[in-house]
């Protein structure tokens, strides 16, 4: 008999509805060493903790997380709140023996992340693990195309370009949510998507980020403030009383890699059309791949070993059972969404604390993402600016 894997999940928003249809799931598609079993939802309102909780099928509900990590029938913390509480969470999980799952990113700052390593790294004599959820990690289409850069076909990369592109705060009557406050959030929309390309990028070439040259801007300074707000998008109230924005809009970066490629990186939340456009081209000197996640069962593929008169970029379908994750799922053809990732990441998360490996990426992973942030940071901020002059 499969022995029962006990999570609490802290916050229940936008990340928390997604995080707990995975620990719903995954059981019932893949065979995990351990059945995950969603005892408690944790929250600041009582009412909207005890709604979350029936929705989520919880038996349990709270709004004292430190009652709830406390507690002997908790095998892992389930960190979903907002970007100000992941480090006061997470390493009093981990002293109190409790694996750990936290949301991207990490933390607000580098030590605040470092903090949360070291925690990691002292819990794992104890055999408790640590994981950080850059969830795109596990689309079919991106593990094939990490699959395809391990078995050399794009060769020596040079270029990686990535574009995370949304539109949600175009209006300037978009409510004023924690992810506009510094202080909640820690960045903009450099952390809250920027954060995913810079994880994607390094974890597919296998290189690290060096080397940053930045430029960051906040378009809208003031919005419309809600007494209470989840998810994205929306308007508030005519009238409405509106404080400041004290994150940036936009960003946009080169970068040097450490294995010689060149990167270019754009994070954006104001692109007028653009949903969720996580892209990512890499350009090697046998090969390229590209991938859109709004067309997330695809993977653009060219190789540059085809004759000259069959070159060109091929669509591969990533919906095969030969391809990562999708043999679990629908017949060939029959495409997958955005939820999937998360439950793939339960699987992989699960099977690793099973087995008693480190699951990925670590909270050491996401530390090294956490110093590209703050590099871009203040490259945007020190950085000399030229105005071009005439001969």
């Amino acid at each position: 008999m499969t022995s029962s894997f006990r999570v609490a999940l802290i916050g229940h928003a936008f990340m928390g509805r997604a995080h707990a249809h995975a620990w719903r799931t995954a059981h019932r598609f893949f065979p995990l060493p351990l059945e995950p079993e969603l005892v408690v939802v944790v929250g600041r309102d009582e009412d909207r903790a005890r709604a979350a909780a029936a929705n989520f099928g919880a038996a349990e509900w709270s709004t004292d997380w430190r009652a709830v990590i406390a507690r002997d029938d908790i095998d892992i913390v389930d960190i979903c709140a907002p970007g100000d509480q992941h480090a006061e969470i997470a390493i009093a999980a981990l002293a109190a023996g409790k694996h750990v799952l936290c949301e991207k990113p990490l933390a607000r700052t580098v030590t605040e992340a470092q903090e949360m390593a070291d925690a990691a790294q002292g819990a794992l004599a104890s055999g408790v693990r640590a994981m950080c959820g850059f969830s795109y990690r596990r689309t079919p289409a991106l593990a094939l195309a990490r699959r395809f850069v391990d078995d050399g076909r794009l060769g020596r990369i040079r270029h990686v370009r990535a574009q995370y592109l949304q539109d949600w705060l175009s209006s300037p009557e978009a409510p004023l949510t924690w992810r506009l406050d510094k202080e909640k959030a820690g960045s903009g929309a450099l952390g809250d998507i920027g954060a995913h390309s810079i994880d994607t990028a390094q974890w597919l070439t296998g290189q690290t980020i060096d080397e940053v040259s930045a430029v960051l801007t906040t378009f809208v300074t003031e919005r419309p403030v809600l007494a209470q707000q989840e998810g994205l998008g929306g308007r508030a109230a005519e009238g409405a009383p509106r404080g400041p924005v004290t994150v940036d809009d936009a960003v946009a970066f080169t970068a040097r890699l450490s294995g010689g490629a060149i990167g270019v990186f754009e994070a954006t939340r104001f692109a007028l059309g653009r949903r969720n456009a996580n892209r990512i081209e890499i350009n090697g000197d046998r090969g390229s791949i590209a991938f859109d996640f709004e067309r997330m069962n695809e993977l653009e593929y060219f190789d540059g070993d085809d004759p000259d008169d069959a070159q060109g970029f091929r669509r591969i379908q990533v919906t095969d059972p030969s391809h990562p994750y999708v043999d679990r799922w629908w017949p060939t053809g029959h495409g997958l969404g955005y939820e999937h990732a998360f439950t793939h990441q339960v699987v992989d998360l699960v099977t690793a604390i099973a087995e008693g490996r480190q699951p990925e990426p670590s909270f050491a992973n996401a530390l090294q993402v956490q110093r590209v942030l703050e590099a871009v940071e203040r490259s945007a901020a020190d950085r000399s600016r030229l105005t071009p002059t005439s001969a």
